[in-house]
């Protein structure tokens, strides 16, 4: 599937004359899943990349200069994702947006940094920003950084001595296992049941049965939307009773729209949200909303900050290179008040990993309630 922000014919065939940096266009290509079992979360990034990117154009774009868009399924297909990662490099693209898949991003992003372009994600596994590759931006937040919050907001705030786990056996599951793993024991938190679940699985009853018959205190969860839902739906079916705590994918919209009623209750932390407290995030909502009929999750609020996270920088560099702006931000602070398109204030370390509030929230009638607001890891 293919989808472009036109330009005129003479603009496009300049360009392709052009080498990238000398182009009259700055050129993204949204390597996301737009089919296949990570196909919410790709949806929604590329939604809010062409959100951001249309407001960008119509305000007469960046230093002059129009965002291109392109979008490309990688059909939530590690080896599809590498070969289109591949295709992005010989379009020579100012930047690449995804996969969110971790399996897919660690593979794929082999092929952008031997080109040395930047390359945006919202895959959360640890391992993607731990092989010092400058050009990757991470726009979630690390698992490294997110699971000591939730183990001390099991720990602290739910007052639990020992924990579940019902984890999905991918990248993305097992780096933030072995994250969880890791804090807990750091902080004393008994791990009680260990149970690992495949990614498409549809039958959770053998997995609720195991914890439903664990003396532990509370259930911490962490599986992609769709599995959260029929998760989340079986857990009730069965009775369980005791607290359920989770991550984004647990209380993204995605998964309370598919769990209905049994999503209610649950609890989690959450790098973004269109519920959180700002003005600049509350009108993001109503435009993401009137543009598309639904509610945005964390994914297109992801995909919006990217064209401004580009504008952001390049003007303050002065200049569109694709390397220069890869080392220009890091450690570089980027505020919502020069720019509200950011919907944050953030900085992005030297691994590429951002560092910005983040938020612990309750499902109550099928909203995200947020209950605390969690500061930077560093004043900036």
């Amino acid at each position: 599937m293919k989808s472009t922000i036109p330009f005129t014919a003479g603009l496009i065939a300049l360009a392709l004359c052009l080498p990238a940096q000398a182009q009259n266009t700055i050129k993204l290509v949204n390597l996301l899943e737009l089919s296949g079992p990570i196909a919410s979360a790709g949806t929604n990034y590329r939604n809010g990349v062409e959100l951001a990117a249309r407001e960008i154009n119509d305000a007469g774009g960046v230093l002059g200069k129009k965002f291109e868009l392109t979008t490309l399924d990688n059909q939530s297909n590690p080896g599809v994702a590498k070969a289109m990662a591949a295709k992005a490099v010989d379009m020579d693209v100012f930047a690449v947006v995804g996969p969110t898949y971790s399996s897919a991003m660690v593979v794929s992003m082999a092929e952008t940094r031997r080109a040395e372009i930047p390359n945006f994600t919202g895959a959360a596994a640890a391992a993607i920003t731990n092989q010092s590759n400058p050009y990757v931006i991470r726009t979630n937040s690390t698992q490294a950084d997110t699971m000591p919050k939730v183990v001390r907001y099991i720990k602290e705030g739910v007052k639990a001595q020992s924990v579940d786990l019902i984890w999905i056996n991918s990248d993305f599951g097992k780096g933030g296992r072995d994250e969880f793993m890791k804090a807990a024991q750091a902080l004393g938190l008994k791990v009680a049941a260990d149970v690992s679940t495949d990614q498409g699985q549809v039958d959770f009853s053998s997995a609720v049965l195991k914890v439903k018959q664990s003396n532990a205190d509370v259930l911490f969860a962490y599986t992609n939307e769709e599995e959260s839902a029929r998760l989340l739906r079986e857990l009730r079916k069965q009775g369980y009773a005791k607290p359920i705590v989770g991550d984004t994918t647990l209380v993204s919209q995605k998964t309370i729209e598919l769990a209905g009623e049994a999503a209610n209750g649950i609890l989690g932390h959450v790098p973004l949200t269109v519920d959180a407290p700002q003005q600049a995030m509350r009108d993001f909502d109503q435009k993401y909303l009137n543009a598309y009929k639904v509610k945005s999750d964390h994914n297109g609020i992801q995909g919006y900050m990217v064209p401004y996270i580009i504008k952001a920088v390049s003007e303050k560099i002065g200049k569109i290179d694709r390397k220069a702006f890869a080392s220009a931000l890091k450690d570089m602070p980027l505020y919502v008040k020069d720019y509200p398109g950011l919907l944050m204030d953030m900085k992005f370390n030297t691994k590429g990993d951002a560092d910005r509030a983040s938020y612990l929230v309750e499902v109550k009638n099928g909203k995200q309630l947020v209950v605390q607001t969690l500061a930077p890891l560093k004043p900036f």
